[in-house]
């Protein structure tokens, strides 16, 4: 009987970058052309308007909950 093989095995699939996490989300169809018209207007691709849009949202939520509005 052979030996199995031992040593130095290449993993499968995509080595890991390290650099950013990976998130899914699904959106309606309106939403995803409201996204692209976003990132055609400012130059950039879906994933970096996605970016930039949850950015500027969660900075404005920490603006909104640092110093709350008097009514």
């Amino acid at each position: 009987m052979s030996k199995s093989i031992t040593g130095n095995q290449k993993k499968r699939g995509r080595p890991k970058t390290g650099e950013r996490s990976h998130i899914a989300a699904r959106v309606t169809d309106d939403e995803a052309q409201a996204i692209d018209a976003w990132a055609e207007a400012n130059g950039v691709t879906r994933a970096e308007a996605i970016r930039r849009l949850l950015s500027k949202a969660l900075e404005t939520e920490r603006q909104a909950t640092a110093s709350p509005q008097q009514k």
